[in-house]
């Protein structure tokens, strides 16, 4: 008996052990909003839904573990079966024969995901290599009205009904460039093992990036990464939301509300990439002109939010690094004058002071037309005059010092002014 209980309690402390040793990081994810009218899913595709999505993997584990998102639902959502399984190409709904793997909650292969909760999955013995793609498929029966998401997935999804979520392809599927549902990709990853996050607006989620390329410029510093030896084992999240504001909600919460869903929850966080403001400065005078002392209080406002996020991240051993804010005169969109552009450069002046941020990424310095600073340089305009082109996406990837990612210091302690 005494042998028997010994024996029992060893493999107890063996999974323990193995528990313990996991190491989940996260090694994909996207920032969640509502679907507004336009971009949420058509009456017709709400019922007996199979919806295949395809994510870009920046780093590889052993096994993994999904998280899907109602963070705005109004009513629970209900989800039949979670199958995930690698694709053959980020361009196709087909998978690769034989990967194919059911993901269940508690053991079950269906859950109910109560309104403006996340949910996640069982982890599942699953070995991803870095930068490699997979497919997502859920079904559910009866889609709720109100949809959470991400509109700007640069990524095809695929839409069918009444077809078993294993199916080897769905070479008739409805094609939507959205996600849905689906908000993060853990791995149980090498030792080490560390999350690079890039916040940020329309410009990190990759307008006028290439749509399932995955060439904006958080997939190049991904890149990168994985070429280097020395810094291979970091993977990058993009939280960019197109029309994001520090200070007001647009189409997503604002920079500060998410930041806590977006750079903390994920496991293995230890870096941030602040590129946020331009919706700020060029909304406030989008229409008429204001008053100098309205540009004085958002330029202020907008200084101590950063101060905000930087106490905020460093309280968790997170380092951020700002990023200066990119030209946009010439922007048809936002219409600047000389106050906005005057704006632009108090508030990257501060970015660019010593003692502010961990360290400073000079995307603006890198981007501008030296003729006309207040530009894009024409090669890295994708024609609208604010949002890069790829090989501008490509340049902004590739200038930043993988230095950065070296090895861990604990972040500098700091509180809001």
């Amino acid at each position: 008996m005494f042998r028997k209980r010994l024996h029992i309690a060893v493999v107890l402390l063996l999974l323990c052990g193995s528990a313990l040793a996991q190491n989940w990081v996260a090694s994909w994810a996207t920032s969640q909003q509502l679907a507004e009218p336009r971009n949420s899913l058509a009456q017709p595709d709400l019922a007996d839904l199979t919806l295949r999505q395809i994510v870009h993997l920046t780093l590889g584990g052993t096994e993994l573990r999904l998280r899907i998102s109602n963070r705005f639902g109004t009513t629970p959502l209900q989800v039949n079966a979670v199958h995930v399984a690698r694709a053959t190409s980020p361009k196709s709904p087909a998978i690769v024969a034989g990967s194919d793997k059911a993901l269940t909650f508690s053991g079950r292969p269906d859950v109910t995901i109560p309104a403006g909760a996340d949910y996640l999955s069982d982890p599942i013995a699953f070995r991803t290599t870095a930068l490699s793609d997979l497919t997502i498929t859920l079904h559910i029966d009866s889609t709720p009205p109100t949809q959470t998401g991400h509109p700007g997935s640069r990524a095809n999804s695929y839409i069918a009904h009444g077809i078993d979520v294993s199916a080897a392809d769905l070479p008739d599927a409805k094609k939507i460039e959205h996600w849905y549902f689906i908000a993060e990709i853990d791995v149980d990853a090498p030792p080490n093992s560390e999350a690079i996050v890039t916040l940020g607006d329309s410009i990190t989620d990759g307008h006028g990036a290439v749509t399932d390329e995955n060439n904006r410029w958080p997939d190049v510093l991904a890149n990168r990464l994985q070429a280097n030896a020395a810094t291979r084992r970091h993977a990058v999240l993009n939280a960019g939301i197109g029309g994001n504001r520090l200070l007001l909600d647009g189409l997503g919460p604002n920079a500060l509300a998410r930041f806590d869903d977006d750079i903390v929850v994920p496991p293995g966080v230890k870096y941030v990439i602040v590129l946020e403001g331009i919706n700020d400065i060029g909304t406030l005078a989008r229409e008429h002109e204001v008053p100098q002392e309205e540009h004085d209080s958002l330029v202020r406002r907008m200084i101590a939010a950063y101060e905000q996020m930087v106490a905020r991240a460093h309280a968790h051993g997170i380092k951020v690094f700002g990023a200066t804010i990119l030209p946009f005169v010439g922007s048809g969109y936002y219409h600047p004058g000389g106050a906005s552009e005057a704006d632009r450069q108090k508030v990257n002046e501060w970015i660019r002071a010593k003692g502010h941020f961990d360290a400073v990424i000079d995307f603006d310095k890198l981007t501008l037309d030296p003729e006309h600073p207040d530009r894009l340089l024409p090669k890295f305009d994708s024609g609208d005059h604010l949002h890069p082109s790829p090989a501008g996406y490509a340049a902004m990837g590739g200038a930043i010092p993988l230095t950065l990612f070296g090895p861990r210091q604990a972040a500098r302690k700091s509180t809001p002014r």
